[in-house]
């Protein structure tokens, strides 16, 4: 028998789950808890195969919650409850380490397949859940990261206020050549000057000045 820990602060809700899973053979709700407080201990202490947590109750923050079991408990299945369909939400959750996003008026079907598709193993996720991750995902790029090593190297020339000249002579090319990698580095980096590539360079801490 699979183990279900449901954590929602409404009674009600509560029991409408526990009714669902009433019909299931294989899986069942042997666990409540009605806060982020008691939801923790309850994770920790005692073994579940999926978590159902609400994102939204008193006690400590449910994120933080997320965050914290996660690190103490990596394999935890955890399927988070929300009123409010937001994706952008749900990325938050999902980069805590949640396994599922689900609303409240969900359908039952729908409900005791995620749980069952969780417990396999697997992460339940929305396609438009998926493009706004795949979003996060490429914006958290280095800009830098973007550029070859030559590149990087002239780069880093043009940050500490080298001219194309000075440049050009180091690497024994030609100006033109290093204007060249000038226009390209701008571009990828989406720059209009070689300040905004020294600022860019300092705050990552690619250089520094005495």
């Amino acid at each position: 028998m699979k183990r279900i820990l449901l954590a929602d602060d409404h009674t009600i809700f509560r029991k409408g789950i526990k009714l669902i899973f009433d019909d299931i053979e294989d899986i069942e709700v042997a666990g409540e808890a009605k806060d982020g407080d008691e939801a923790y201990k309850k994770m920790l202490h005692d073994a579940w195969d999926v978590v159902l947590l609400d994102i939204s109750m008193p006690g400590k923050s449910v994120l933080e919650v997320l965050r914290a079991i996660k690190k103490r408990k990596p394999d935890l299945n955890i399927i988070m409850l929300t009123m409010h369909d937001d994706d952008m939400v749900a990325l938050q959750f999902f980069k805590a380490g949640a396994d599922g996003y689900l609303t409240k008026d969900c359908d039952p079907d729908t409900l005791v397949q995620v749980v069952r598709q969780v417990i396999n193993g697997h992460k339940h996720i929305t396609p438009s859940q998926a493009e706004k991750i795949l979003q996060n995902a490429q914006s958290d790029i280095m800009l830098h990261d973007r550029l070859s090593e030559r590149e990087k190297n002239v780069f880093i020339m043009l940050a500490f206020g080298k001219t194309v000249s000075q440049i050009a002579q180091e690497l024994s090319l030609s100006p033109r050549t290093i204007s060249t990698y000038r226009m390209r580095i701008l571009e990828k980096m989406e720059m209009a000057d070689n300040a905004a590539l020294t600022i860019y360079a300092l705050k990552h801490r690619l250089i520094f000045y005495s």
